[in-house]
């Protein structure tokens, strides 16, 4: 039997989420039980330590991460996504905040990024790598343009790792979280809730957190470095690339 994701995971996801643009930051609270917000803010809080004058945000979906590095520092800041739908609602959020003059939004994959060589001060990424076939060259690829000295920081979901907290963080994505989808989104809430918790789990026993790291510093962020959010539901991840 075949298996979608793993034959086109960046195909799968893009129909996956294609009818969640408006509700993709609510799918993210929902999953993260309300913490998704203070992962974002720490990841951010990376990004802006270094004060850049130039920010790449990759998988910017509706520009929820965009807009708050827009707030947090000075930079210009370019959005990068594969979904026309999720570019179209970002870029009502956008204008909706009066950022237009700061805030570029693009179609692209973070895997070929259409920039050249260390084009950005810092680039950022938010739950990419479960929807690339090859996690290590992709993370190859976003340290590629990202200036010496620079800042690349993400944040993805995780999984626990003490016991009583996975078998909770388990009971909640396979049983709560699908039910809590169909219940407030409908069928596409549901389809979402029931195949997060296992492409997660799937994720981590294919590239462990280890092997994550090992990638950014293959990649040349030798100080790089992984922080679990919330028991390790979550985990931002941060390094600067060696001059």
């Amino acid at each position: 039997m075949t298996n979608p994701i793993r034959e086109s995971p960046t195909g799968f996801a893009q129909q996956l989420f294609s009818g969640l643009p408006g509700r993709y930051d609510a799918l993210g609270a929902i999953l993260s039980l309300g913490q998704d917000r203070r992962w974002r803010r720490a990841m951010v809080d990376h990004v802006s330590a270094g004060n850049p004058a130039s920010i790449l945000d990759v998988a910017t979906g509706p520009a929820g991460v965009a807009l708050q590095l827009a707030r947090r520092t000075n930079a210009r800041i370019t959005g990068i996504d594969l979904s026309l739908d999720m570019l179209a609602r970002g870029a009502t959020n956008v204008r909706r905040a009066g950022l237009d003059h700061r805030i570029q939004l693009v179609r692209g994959q973070g895997e070929r990024l259409p920039f050249p060589d260390e084009s950005f001060d810092a680039v950022s990424f938010t739950y990419l790598l479960r929807y690339v076939a090859d996690p290590a060259a992709t993370i190859a690829e976003l340290g590629r343009v990202v200036r010496p000295g620079g800042t690349l920081a993400s944040l993805e979901f995780a999984v626990p790792q003490r016991f009583w907290w996975r078998w909770l963080w388990h009971f909640y994505t396979r049983a709560i979280l699908p039910l809590a989808g169909g219940l407030l989104g409908g069928r596409a809430w549901f389809d979402v809730g029931r195949f997060l918790g296992p492409n997660i789990t799937d994720h981590y026993r294919r590239f462990t957190v280890e092997a994550t790291l090992a990638a950014w510093r293959a990649a040349g962020f030798h100080d790089a470095q992984a922080t679990p959010m919330s028991v390790g539901g979550g985990i931002v991840m941060w390094g600067h690339k060696t001059s």
